[in-house]
């Protein structure tokens, strides 16, 4: 299902679904994506988060939109220069560095293209340059330098940090609060072509918009459940033209607004069988013929009318929409923890 809004100057159209649950250690698959980062040439980098139970499956897949699956890195869970704890979020700079935040370990660990590991930084405090449960990431341009600078959501501390591309401390603003500036919980980060960081403020229902120097310019949102309104957004992408898209987790939804923060479309989500679901299928006829029985978007009793029960038993819809991003090429990605997937959609 896709809700367009009348006055919409987007929209988007829905294109694949790529993904299948990994019981596994390693191979094609998933297991809980936290979220993705595209790379120039086009490659998808998933984060694996993992539950506990599967802690040693932790690591980054990449695969191409054609579901090719071409390698995977990272040696699960641990301390060790390859290893997480609870990763949350990557993102590419323009030096195609990939960054990668992990709120336990406290710290981001950076890799090549190729996921062979380059440096990492962090440490546990309140201090400058430490952490109390980095969560999202994301790189834009550094004033002057022609250089990168990283910005990384400081959680717990209520505060985004930025610093350079080698793990350099060059700022930070925020504090606990609700009002302009300050933080609860805050989430993912995500900068626009002019360099404005948005971060997604999950506690307190909005998005928060700065310059890079962390100087509030706006907000968009509120509670609730109507358009334009957000349950607990967890990660937010800017397109070229200033499009802003948020994924609304605790409504299993994604919403576009423009850039003055007016809500412009609705995604709930609309999954097909991914190609590797199909194969998978194809070699288990039995399990093919279970599905083929089931009722995938049923008809709920009218007690289950939260977005949790109802995405949890929709199948196409989205569940658990932890992370957005976008490519160079238009393209939106959800990453749906939930299910082990994630959704394309194509901007027309």
């Amino acid at each position: 299902m896709t809700t367009q809004a009348q006055t919409a100057g987007i929209a988007l159209d829905y294109l694949k679904t790529i993904g299948i649950v990994n019981n596994g250690l390693n191979g094609r698959g998933f297991a809980n994506p936290y979220d993705i980062a595209v790379s120039g040439d086009g490659r998808i980098f998933v984060l694996n988060r993992c539950d506990p139970a599967r802690a040693a499956a932790i690591r980054v897949g990449v695969c191409t939109l054609d579901e090719d699956y071409l390698f995977e890195f990272g040696d699960g869970a641990g301390d060790g220069d390859t290893q997480f704890r609870w990763p949350v979020a990557l993102a590419f700079d323009s030096q195609e560095r990939l960054y990668v935040t992990d709120e336990q370990n406290h710290r981001v660990t950076v890799f090549d293209s190729n996921g062979q590991f380059l440096h990492k930084w962090g440490t546990p405090g309140r201090g400058d340059g430490e952490f109390n449960g980095p969560a999202g990431v994301a790189a834009g341009p550094a004033a002057g330098s022609g250089g990168d600078a990283i910005y990384v959501v400081d959680q717990h501390n209520a505060r985004v940090q930025k610093f350079d591309s080698g793990g350099g401390f060059v700022g930070q603003w925020g504090s606990l609060g609700s009002g302009p500036g300050q933080f609860n919980l805050p989430w993912g980060v995500a900068t626009d072509a002019a360099g404005s960081v948005y971060v997604a403020d999950w506690r307190n229902d909005r998005i928060q918009k700065f310059t890079a120097e962390g100087e509030f310019l706006a907000a968009f949102g509120s509670p609730g459940y109507g358009e334009g309104q957000f349950q607990r957004p967890t990660q937010v992408a800017v397109d070229g033209e200033g499009y802003i898209y948020v994924a609304d987790w605790g409504n299993e939804r994604v919403q576009v607004l423009d850039s003055e923060g007016r809500f412009q479309v609705l995604l709930r989500g609309e999954a097909t069988i991914s190609k590797w679901a199909q194969e998978y299928l194809d070699a288990n006829p039995e399990e093919a013929a279970e599905r083929d029985r089931s009722d995938l978007t049923p008809q709920l009793p009218p007690h289950l009318n939260t977005p949790y029960h109802i995405s949890s038993q929709t199948e196409p819809y989205f569940w658990g929409p932890v992370a957005v991003s976008l490519d160079g090429g238009g393209r939106l990605y959800v990453v749906e923890t939930n299910r082990h997937r994630f959704q394309v959609y194509q901007r027309r």
